[in-house]
């Protein structure tokens, strides 16, 4: 990759190990990255670098590993500072839930864990392929507000985007039974199918 082509990306994860692992596997994509183990520091060090375009965060993170407050804490209070920042988040397959959670509170895009080095590059390149084209509007001259409306809605739409992707994997997942998809993704069942209605989705799809 290019040296223009690169970009920052901040790892977000507590387990030595696994971070260990995901550096490397994202310094050898060609990507500069950074390394924090909790959500204070985490901000600490988005603050202290504007390079920083993209966040790979495990929801899971101390003082309470187990839950996933931290993690959408982290997501919530990146995005109010640094609303361009791409935040793909890592759950255990299991946690629908949890990553549903996540898209709603503003991240890009969820990875089930385990997953392989490909599937996390290929997150990894399509948010900096987004953050190249938000960039590239603003090179062109556009006017600020028109930009911020682009931009604003292109954010949106890779949200929806994530939200209808999940939606659509666990309905599979549950052959569309409302009731299990709703406990799955910790939603009240009315919830549901306001999500089925805006996307679209037929229950016997």
């Amino acid at each position: 990759m290019d040296d223009a082509d690169a970009i920052e990306v901040l790892l977000v994860e507590d387990d030595p190990v696994l971070a260990e692992l995901l550096r490397a596997q994202i310094a050898e994509a060609g990507h500069r990255g950074a390394h924090a183990g909790d959500r204070e520091s985490a901000l600490a060090a988005l603050r202290g670098n504007e390079a920083i375009g993209i966040a790979l965060v495990d929801l899971g993170l101390p003082p309470h590993p187990n839950e996933i407050r931290e993690g959408v804490r982290l997501i919530e209070q990146a995005l109010l500072e640094r609303p361009a920042l791409k935040i793909l988040v890592l759950t255990g397959q299991d946690q629908q839930a949890a990553a549903f959670a996540a898209v709603r509170a503003g991240a890009f895009d969820f990875i089930a864990k385990p997953a392989p080095a490909a599937r996390i590059l290929a997150a990894i390149e399509r948010a900096r392929l987004f953050l190249a084209n938000e960039r590239a509007l603003r090179a062109q001259g556009e006017a600020r507000i028109t930009i911020a409306a682009r931009l604003k809605d292109g954010l949106k739409e890779a949200g929806e985007s994530a939200e209808e992707r999940l939606l659509r994997q666990v309905l599979n997942d549950t052959g569309y039974n409302v009731a299990e998809a709703a406990r799955r993704l910790g939603l009240p069942r009315e919830n549901l199918y306001y999500f089925l209605k805006k996307y679209g989705i037929q229950r016997n799809a």
